[in-house]
């Protein structure tokens, strides 16, 4: 009806007028884009910052903050800064709805730096009736990728991605006994699946499975149920903070197979939870080594957290928010001066086959039918309380 009271209005009027209602219409347009204004883009958040998991979504806030502020000391996108508005669900699928009711009043363009797979799992309905683009969320869930969904994007290896690697480069080793000790919720069970499905290649099983409470400590019977069994490795499906309470236990009663994780470890928390005794421990990541400075995005994370946070540590987990914020400003560049959020879907979908920093065997492969942005692991063992990569697997076993 618009655009019909448009013509009949130019049929009466003129081209002149018409040239003037045609800049309304365009103005109104782009007033009609959530989130943005003349000044300001506003990117919404909803992550765990608070609870015993907390140190997730302080670090993913971080990254993201750091890049964000870099751009807009260089002008912004387009003339616009950005704006980060994070708001606290506490890793906790009940509080998802408040949550998202936080970002509905704060007008957000689109949603980013999220965490948690359970939490995911709440936030994905609510996004897609609201028709607002989520890029990235500490999550490697399959049903974050299929089926592949109009506006959700994730920038991470997939927790299939990141476990069939671990296993694969296991047996290559020659480790034959492995257990799981799992978070008993849709993260833990998608991992516990995830190394199931990648043993059964090698025509094995999970050698002794256990599990734990989300958001507790309690892991004593996680640990009795697969210390019984005598694994060499004990893939770990959990988060930090249970991570750091099962491998001090663990090592308390004596017992020292090889613990090994994927990135949902978190491996800069777990250290700094777990003390001495992360000394070790290997953990898969999704973006490089935070000290391989060679590569641009790296090399650029490092100077914005040194000029913009100060006296705050690298992290793995930072890093991937860092280089996740990349991704959505590189988006809001190339839907134009008037986004939408159309055409900021569209963007995403624009960047296959980009390098965005993190070398040639690291291009995104974001595309129409494929909205996952990495694929690649990088492997790393915890040496002198440091994440360092590694590539002997055989050497992880021997030194348990």
């Amino acid at each position: 009806m618009l655009i019909f009271g448009f013509i009949r209005k130019v049929w009466n009027c003129g081209w002149a007028c018409a040239l003037l209602m045609a800049c309304s219409l365009v103005t109104l347009a782009t007033a009609q884009a959530p989130g943005v204004s003349d000044r300001q883009i506003k990117i919404g958040s909803c992550a765990v910052l608070d609870g015993p998991n907390r140190l997730y979504g302080i670090q993913i806030v971080l990254g993201a903050t750091a890049y964000f502020d870099y751009i807009n000391d260089h002008g912004g996108v387009n003339g616009r800064k950005l704006g980060l508005s994070s708001f606290d669900d506490g890793y906790d699928p009940e509080r998802t709805s408040a949550c998202f009711a936080s970002l509905m009043r704060e007008k957000v363009f689109a949603a980013g730096f999220f965490f948690g797979s359970a939490t995911t799992a709440k936030y994905l309905p609510l996004l897609e009736a609201e028709h607002m683009p989520l890029v990235g969320t500490y999550s490697g869930a399959p049903f974050i990728y299929e089926p592949v969904k109009h506006g959700i994007f994730n920038l991470r290896a997939s927790y299939n991605d990141e476990t069939r690697e671990l296993v694969d480069n296991l047996w290559r080793a020659d480790a034959r006994r492995i257990g799981v000790i799992y978070q008993d919720d849709a993260f833990g069970k998608t991992v516990l699946d995830s190394a199931t499905a990648a043993l059964a290649k090698h025509k094995a099983t999970p050698a002794a499975v256990g599990a734990y409470t989300r958001n507790a400590l309690d892991v004593g019977s996680a640990i009795e149920a697969v210390h019984a069994a005598k694994p060499e490795v004990v893939i770990l499906a959990t988060t930090y903070a249970a991570a750091a309470e099962i491998v001090k236990r663990a090592h308390g009663q004596g017992w020292r197979p090889l613990f090994v994780s994927g990135s949902y470890i978190g491996t800069d928390a777990f250290i700094t939870v777990a003390g001495k005794e992360a000394e070790g421990v290997v953990s898969m990541q999704i973006v490089p080594p935070y000290d391989a400075t060679d590569l641009p995005a790296v090399r650029l994370y490092r100077e914005c957290l040194e000029k913009y946070m100060s006296r705050t540590q690298p992290s793995p987990t930072s890093l991937e928010a860092f280089v996740n914020a990349m991704v959505i400003v590189e988006a809001l560049k190339r839907a134009g001066k008037d986004p939408t959020r159309e055409k900021f879907i569209a963007a995403i979908e624009s960047m296959n086959g980009m390098d965005i920093g993190l070398g040639p065997e690291a291009r995104l492969e974001f595309r129409a039918q494929h909205h996952k942005g990495l694929s690649r692991v990088y492997p790393t063992v915890v040496r002198n309380g440091k994440p360092e990569a590694f590539s002997n697997w055989a050497v992880m076993l021997a030194r348990k």
